[in-house]
């Protein structure tokens, strides 16, 4: 029911995912092979293409973060995930984005992940977010965060 999203700007994750095709998506988002510890996560994004704040595509993450993720974050105070403000400054998007699509796997491997559940307490769940969300979320971050 929640998704503790993004530790330490991103939460804890939990359940399980969806495959999503490993082709490069129109979002701008590679799929394929876990990324590693080189601050990108595990999990299906490898690499993520920024330009300025794409508004409509922030809107759509803003539906899907309500929708999904709004139970579980807020954005400027703990919550049962951490507060999300400034996570695009602290996180790499490929990191985010991982987080949302894999949070179980993030928290058993990745030492950021790993640190969050330890201080939340609590592991995010999978709430059935597909990659093309996960980088509509992001967008929405960038925007609330002030991005370019």
């Amino acid at each position: 029911m929640c998704v503790i999203l993004v530790a330490a700007a991103i939460g804890i994750g939990g359940c399980s995912r969806s495959e999503e095709p490993q082709a490069k998506s129109p979002s701008g988002v590679d799929g394929g092979a876990p990324a590693g510890h080189a601050g990108k996560g595990i999990g299906p994004v490898q690499q993520v293409e920024l330009g300025p704040i794409d508004d409509a595509m922030a809107e759509k993450g803003k539906a899907a973060f309500e929708q999904k993720c709004a139970a579980c974050h807020r954005f400027d105070e703990r919550f049962v995930g951490p507060p999300l403000k400034g996570v695009t400054e602290r996180r790499k998007p490929e990191w985010i984005m991982n987080m949302i699509l894999n949070p179980v796997e993030m928290t058993q491997k990745d030492p950021q992940a790993k640190e969050l559940l330890g201080t939340y307490l609590t592991q995010m769940t999978f709430q059935n977010v597909s990659q093309e969300e996960a980088r509509a979320i992001l967008e929405y971050f960038r925007k609330l965060d002030g991005a370019s």
